[in-house]
């Protein structure tokens, strides 16, 4: 009975409330309805218990997000949960997947919780910039205690079923046959004189370290999570758990929930959630591609850079050949390999088993020879173009047909390196961020002659080893680093003109950024930017004011952290910056040099123009059809280049600004500052002459 989402049958003394919303049960408005609908037939037959179940792969695997701010649609999921913690009969949620965020508070309303011992519950609201609101702050703490629940909640990361059962979250867990055990389990309960435990009803108080515990963690909170306002009303919320009565406790959640989503920073998370899955799909692509199946990979260059891209294949389970060109390099590069792991094992993050067992993934040689049978090569030495091409010339010739060849270049032409194989089809950009094994992004570049299946392949293979994938056009620096141009350029002058580095630091991370430009530069390495201006012509460098310090700086052996010194001085040990005079006797010997007399530069003039700096090139690019969409480009600078998710990229910032506004600010520097680096782009000009939006825009 009931509808096709919601069924609702006896077993006996025990009803079952079934759903099926593929694919994963959101509680859309037609489930909602129809749990509502079946809990009211069970209310009034003869059964003794009601079991929650789901079809599928999963439980309810939280809200509908897409309904979001849209007008609600009776019934509300508090409405229903308010019905479902007073229904006469006994009630039991059955888990298998994963119960999240909406759906867990389902199940924590249930007065009993039976799981799959691969099951797995969470409240991930945060991440969206939002807080469980519909009870999860309430009843979380009354059943696991306050610290489990602000470890829970606050990291939004789900925890299995066994951990849950020791937190008090699931009270049963089953190997198989999950709705047969649920209804055995049911009966037993009723059979036992079991009582209607409602979560609701239990108490908790707030102990001395308890208190402790939450002043610390906002601290930390405050510390981690840069200006996000979720975690904190988390917090607030937890604390109202014990210090109200449930209902009041409810109340104030609702309140702070309701507060989240009109926040800009929930909008921009639930950009960033779907910008993140849009990103995967390739435009234009025939169904029928069929990418190649890479079971083998080589990475030729056993340096930093491939030895990080070769744990993420390990780590996967795929083998790979790490090549360089004496066996000297290979043994040093697999030393550093298992160093990190080394790190990991000891923080916890892995078993020494997971690392043997990924090491073993793990072959070394000096012979390019012995890449002739692997399904992708991806070369990792030093950004040189006629370096790179000599590489895949010699790999052209050794490489089985049919093989994928990725160059892991942060800006050289695909094109070229393709051109030097007699197989451009099969050459692509692979551009891993480093340290490759933690950075999310990969930016997948195709060449003119690219084919559908190795992009396809590259995309596919992403996925597999945990990255979020981008497609880019070809163009220099591709998306990330073409648009970094323009930012590490505002950052340069801003400092020339009257800042220090310390102001442009601080007045990018309070913005949000992890880290500003220029202590990023230090990260980096200020001689990777020299040695890459040494290839270029006057007119490519630009304006001097844009380098001049930089340059000086490695000129007197500051290259960053790497040598104690860049545009900070870093503490030996802990590597603490600090500000250093002599950085400012440089700068003021450049302006002088420049004649450029200092002035005083606001925190939002920095930040505008470095964020509009990069907006501004974005809207290029995807005009140029570089990026397939706007929210690609907010996906590589989140996940690649450190902008703050709760402020969704820098093409969801100016869209939040208004394009109108970003416009007339841009105009507003061009005549301020350097004409030829504020001049709008077309793209953005004419979406606010027609009143359109960079979310809605397609190249034809």
């Amino acid at each position: 009975m009931m509808g096709t989402v919601v069924t609702y049958e006896r077993h006996g003394s025990v009803g079952v409330i079934r759903i099926n919303n593929p694919p994963v049960n959101a509680l859309s408005h037609a489930v909602r309805h129809g749990i509502m609908e079946a809990l009211a037939t069970a209310s009034t037959d003869d059964s003794l218990a009601v079991v929650l179940s789901c079809d599928g792969r999963t439980f309810i695997a939280g809200a509908d997000i897409t309904e979001f701010g849209k007008p609600p649609q009776a019934p509300s999921l508090p409405d229903l949960l308010l019905t479902l913690d007073n229904h006469p009969k006994l009630t039991i949620a059955a888990i298998h997947g994963t119960a999240l965020g909406g759906g867990f508070e389902v199940a924590l309303t249930c007065n009993y919780r039976i799981a799959l011992a691969t099951g797995k519950v969470g409240l991930p609201e945060v991440k969206l910039g939002l807080l469980p609101g519909a009870g999860g702050t309430q009843r979380t703490p009354r059943l696991a205690g306050l610290p489990a629940a602000v470890d829970l909640i606050t990291s939004g990361n789900p925890i299995s079923a066994q951990r849950a059962m020791t937190l008090q979250l699931v009270d049963k867990v089953v190997e198989d046959s999950l709705e047969d055990s649920a209804i055995a389990y049911g009966v037993e309960l009723v059979e036992q004189s079991a009582p209607q435990r409602q979560a609701s009803a239990l108490a908790l108080s707030l102990s001395a370290e308890d208190k402790d515990l939450i002043e610390s963690m906002k601290a930390k909170l405050l510390k981690k999570t840069r200006g996000e306002h979720a975690p904190q009303r988390i917090l607030d919320c937890l604390i109202a758990a014990a210090e109200s009565p449930f209902e009041s406790g409810l109340k104030r959640e609702r309140e702070e929930f309701m507060k989240c989503l009109a926040d800009p920073q929930s909008a921009a998370l639930r950009h960033m959630f779907f910008a993140e899955r849009a990103a995967a799909k390739i435009e234009n692509m025939p169904k029928d591609t069929k990418p190649v199946a890479i079971t083998s990979v080589g990475i030729i260059g056993a340096g930093t850079m491939g030895g990080g891209i070769a744990m993420c294949f390990a780590q996967a389970g795929i083998a790979v050949t790490l090549v360089d060109m004496t066996d000297e390099a290979v043994k040093l590069g697999l030393e550093k390999i298992a160093k990190n792991y080394a790190i990991s094992e000891k923080k916890g993050r892995l078993t020494r088993a997971q690392i043997d067992l990924t090491m073993a993934n793990i072959t070394t040689s000096s012979n390019f020879d012995n890449l002739a049978n692997v399904d992708m090569v991806i070369e990792a030495v030093f950004e040189n173009l006629e370096v790179k091409k000599e590489v895949f010339a010699k790999l052209d010739g050794i490489c089985k047909p049919g093989a994928v060849l990725a160059s892991n270049t942060s800006y050289q032409s695909i094109d070229e390196i393709a051109a030097a194989t007699t197989r451009p089809e099969s050459v692509l950009g692979m551009h891993f961020f480093s340290p490759a094994n933690v950075m999310k992004l990969l930016e997948v570049v195709k060449g003119a002659a690219s084919s559908d299946a190795v992009i396809a392949t590259a995309m596919a293979v992403g996925k597999k080893i945990g990255k979020v994938s981008v497609l880019s056009g070809m163009c220099y620096g591709f998306i990330g680093n073409r648009m970094l141009k323009h930012y590490g350029r505002e950052a340069a002058l801003c400092l020339i003109e009257g800042s220090t580095p310390a102001q442009i630091d601080s007045a990018m991370e309070s913005w949000g950024m992890a880290m500003g430009p220029l202590a990023v530069s230090d990260l980096a390495g200020l001689d990777i930017g020299y040695k890459a201006r040494e290839q270029l012509t006057a007119e490519q460098k630009g304006d001097p004011a844009s380098y001049m310090v930089a340059d000086r700086l490695v000129e007197a052996g500051r290259l960053g952290q790497k040598s104690g010194a860049g545009y900070y001085q870093y503490d030996p040990e802990t590597r603490e910056r600090q500000e250093d005079s002599a950085v400012m006797s440089i700068v003021t010997a450049a302006r002088q040099e420049l004649g450029i007399t200092p002035r005083e530069l606001k925190d939002a003039e920095i930040v505008n123009r470095l964020t509009l700096a990069l907006a501004n090139e974005g809207a290029k690019l995807l005009q140029e059809g570089i990026a397939q969409r706007a929210s690609d480009i907010d996906v590589v600078y989140c996940y690649g280049y450190g902008f703050p998710r709760f402020k969704g990229g820098p093409m969801h910032t100016i869209e939040s600004m208004g394009l109108d506004i970003a416009v007339a600010q841009i105009n507003e520097f061009h005549g301020q500052l350097n004409p030829e680096h504020w001049q709008v782009a077309p793209l953005l000009a004419e979406l606010v002459d027609n009143g359109g939006q960079l979310a809605d825009y397609h190249r034809e």
